[in-house]
């Protein structure tokens, strides 16, 4: 779908201190080899006393104040997850809307693995398009992964789970940058790849098994691992190629390429096979220092571009997400420097973070 009148005016994160990925080896926590092949260098660690629908608030805070509008235009906010957010049976959408925007705003969740949030953005983009007076959609993510139910360093092979909560303003006036397409693409029958042996009647107690799982997946199909790589990649290449031509992009003209955070052979996958861009023009660089924030990767790194004042007027920036099931894929055209815009300051390394 291409986009008239839909603009990004805010963004804001909160982010825990950086915890060092080789301190994480020494600990016993973090495979040496693994460690060696992701080239991952830190992960976002929360304490206990923050849990994530807080992160949310903080988020969307700052992203509302960046953006310079009234709580009362939004219309709509969204909240993304993927893990444990406080509290069971309760909506936790209504909490992060009345405590970082107004008791007023109707809020609901959406729950879609990592895609998530790209996703959200479409649906507030067709939310926008229906309202007739100055308008606004808050998206927020947040998550929290902890032991013993999640064991961030081996939970799933080629991917370390980081802590954090971000958010987006999308305003349907004016903004920093426009949005100029967004496309999502389906294959529900991946679901099977998360869903492991079966399902149970209650919760479990047991830690989460991404491989278990998948393993599952490949021996209930004869261990066909190229056929759900391919339906993958079928999946995700379709969102990138229509949202791409939606928007008249080729991927040589984008400046960025917002992309999940995973270790680096998942990166250079997604760059150099889905997209057809350079390591350099993507995300990765502040990912490794990240983590893999489950639904909030692409708010995050959106939000270091815009902090860090790499984002210049007419750059085209790609934002990909993709989960078992769902890929999203959106395109920016920047307008204007962001006024909350810093010159960015040379990151630490492990040892100085130590």
């Amino acid at each position: 779908m291409r986009w008239e009148s839909v603009y990004v005016a805010g963004t804001g994160a909160w982010l825990p201190e950086p915890f060092s990925a080789r301190a994480a080896v020494e600990a016993g926590e973090y495979d040496p080899e693994q460690f060696e092949a992701d080239g991952l260098l830190s992960v976002r660690v929360a304490g206990e006393d923050v849990p994530p629908p807080d992160m949310a608030v903080q988020a969307a805070t700052t992203a509302l104040k960046r953006s310079a509008l009234a709580p009362e235009t939004v219309r709509l906010l969204l909240h993304n997850y993927v893990w444990f957010q406080g509290q069971t049976m309760w909506p936790v959408a209504s909490y992060v809307a009345d405590h970082a925007v107004h008791w007023g705003v109707p809020a609901f969740e959406v729950k879609q693995e990592c895609n998530a949030a790209v996703g959200s953005l479409e649906l507030a983009a067709r939310q926008l398009t229906t309202e007739q007076d100055e308008a606004a959609v808050v998206l927020t993510t947040a998550d929290r992964f902890a032991e013993p139910l999640i064991n961030r360093w081996s939970a799933e092979a080629g991917l370390v789970y980081a802590d954090g909560g971000t958010a987006l303003v999308l305003s349907n006036r004016d903004g920093f940058a426009r949005v100029l397409s967004t496309v999502t693409r389906a294959d529900n029958r991946m679901e099977a790849l998360a869903r492991g042996a079966g399902l149970t009647p209650l919760p479990t107690q047991e830690p989460y098994d991404h491989a278990g799982r998948f393993a599952h997946y490949l021996r209930s199909r004869g261990g066909n691992i190229r056929e759900a790589t391919d339906r993958l990649v079928a999946m995700v290449k379709g969102a990138v190629d229509d949202a791409l031509a939606e928007a008249g992009t080729t991927p040589d003209e984008l400046a960025h390429a917002v992309i999940p955070t995973g270790g680096r052979s998942k990166m250079q996958w997604q760059a150099e096979q889905l997209l057809g861009v350079p390591e350099e023009r993507t995300t990765w660089e502040f990912g490794r220092r990240t983590g893999h924030l489950g639904a909030g990767d692409q708010f995050a790194a959106l939000n270091d571009l815009a902090e860090t004042g790499a984002l210049r007027p007419g750059d085209r920036v790609l934002m990909l997400s993709a989960g078992p099931g769902t890929a999203s894929c959106a395109v920016l055209e920047v307008l204007r420097t962001p006024g909350w815009a810093t010159p960015a300051a040379d990151p630490q390394t492990p040892e100085e973070q130590r």
